[in-house]
């Protein structure tokens, strides 16, 4: 008997465990999918009016220069931005102010109305993290607790904000070490997110359907060869964008001290950059557009080649992420690396569809170091019939991207390769201060 009552004792608190988790989670997922609707319907609205009224791209340097000013005066700590967040779950402590999610959602929504090249993941991560935090200090939670809900927080963003909510949660575990997962939140991440991508739909959100044609079952070795091709291709170009972001960013800081005239210099950046490339179809999210010649997200998957398309949208979300403005870099790598895989597709002879579903998957798992996430999130969005080439090109980018990547407060677990040595246990952030301090002794 004794023996029965103590397995019921302990069944018992592990219910009370369940049932608190659940008075944490449930409202606060039901928040941020509730914020993420609001985002993407503000987000729409924007956009097109953006493409109504074209003379708002002459606005976009007023604009970056309020948005600067705005966190300037009133940012603090939130202009570190999904950084912020990842640093909170690593090392909770001061948390994640609550006015992260609307200033963060009204600097996004005027970055794509005025036509800035940016994406929404940011957004709906930083919101998620914000209002997952504010619960947490209503529950004054323990530091292991914080640092669940922030996870789950993370998760319901990103699985509200595309429609995935198997990748959300994965990516939530993922995202913040490379080399390593946090099973920790395993059951909140997946709870969070399955419920807040369920409100965002609740009240009326609709994500873009991509058509990607069936194929064989049986793996293709010449074909599965290409795909890997590729996604060598995919992770030097996530490594690029990467790169390129940092080090523009860090140039363009050491010279603007002034923040909000950075802002104001790439809105300038931009309008010169639409007039010397002769073309619109680079600016905001890029999923549609009114206009049927223009260049679109789910364009690319065919059937027209679109040779160089990936770069001028590189070029274009770079300039405008690295000077300031708000958004994300996750939907523009998707144009990036489904573009990439429009253009390799006839060098390849690969079905255009079939590599551009991977190279929107595979150029985001190689700059976030994030490949179980993206393999996932490429089934969810393309199906499990195509499930093997995309983990392929996931794996083969992440692989080839070096131990570099978007956000600057993850952390290296571990060596992507065995035998290669590399500081681990180190933010990347902190891993490229050593490496420039060293640099000069080379």
């Amino acid at each position: 008997m004794r023996v029965f009552s103590d397995f019921l004792t302990e069944r018992l608190k592990h219910g009370l465990i369940v049932l608190r988790w659940l008075a944490i989670l449930a409202p606060m997922a039901a928040v941020v999918g509730s914020a993420c609707a609001l985002f993407l319907w503000a987000l729409d609205a924007a956009t097109a009016l953006r493409f109504q009224y074209p003379w708002l791209l002459y606005l976009l340097p007023v604009a970056g220069f309020g948005i600067g000013l705005v966190y300037l005066w009133k940012g603090g700590a939130t202009e570190g931005g999904n950084n912020l967040i990842v640093d909170q779950i690593h090392q909770p402590g001061g948390g994640v102010p609550l006015r992260m999610a609307p200033l963060i959602l009204a600097s996004t929504v005027l970055t794509h109305l005025f036509g800035g090249s940016a994406g929404r993941e940011g957004t709906a991560v930083q919101m998620g993290g914000s209002l997952a935090s504010a619960f947490g200090r209503v529950w004054k939670l323990t530091d292991d607790e914080v640092r669940v809900v922030l996870m789950a927080g993370i998760a319901a963003g990103f699985g509200a904000v595309f429609g995935t909510p198997i990748a959300g949660a994965v990516f939530a575990m993922e995202v913040l070490a490379m080399g390593r997962m946090q099973y920790l939140a395993l059951v909140p991440c997946l709870g969070a997110a399955v419920l807040a991508d369920w409100v965002c739909q609740t009240w009326g959100i609709h994500h873009t359907v991509y058509h990607v044609a069936a194929i064989a079952q049986l793996v293709d070795p010449l074909l599965l060869g290409k795909v890997i091709l590729a996604g060598v291709a995919f992770g030097l170009i996530a490594l690029f964008f990467s790169e390129a972001n940092h080090r523009l960013s860090d140039w363009i800081k050491a010279r603007v001290p002034y923040a909000p005239l950075r802002p104001l210099i790439g809105g300038l950046a931009v309008i010169a950059l639409v007039y010397i490339c002769g073309t619109r179809d680079y600016l905001g999210l890029g999923v549609w557009s009114p206009n049927p010649g223009d260049i679109t997200l789910p364009g690319l998957f065919g059937p027209d080649i679109h040779a160089w398309s990936w770069a001028l949208k590189l070029l274009f979300t770079v300039v405008t992420l690295s000077c300031g403005f708000k958004g994300g870099e996750v939907t523009p790598l998707f144009f990036i690396g489904a573009a990439l895989g429009n253009a390799l597709s006839g060098v390849l002879g690969v079905p255009v569809d079939l590599l551009a579903a991977v190279g929107f998957v595979a150029v985001f798992a190689g700059a976030a170091n994030t490949p179980l996430a993206c393999t996932l999130m490429g089934m969810e969005l393309f199906g499990t019939s195509h499930g093997v080439y995309i983990a392929a090109g996931c794996f083969v980018a992440y692989l080839c991207s070096g131990h570099s990547g978007i956000y600057l407060s993850q952390r290296i677990a571990q060596s992507k390769i065995a035998g290669l040595a590399v500081l681990q246990e180190v933010s990347l952030r902190e891993a490229r201060q050593k490496a420039a301090q060293r640099r000069p002794a080379q």
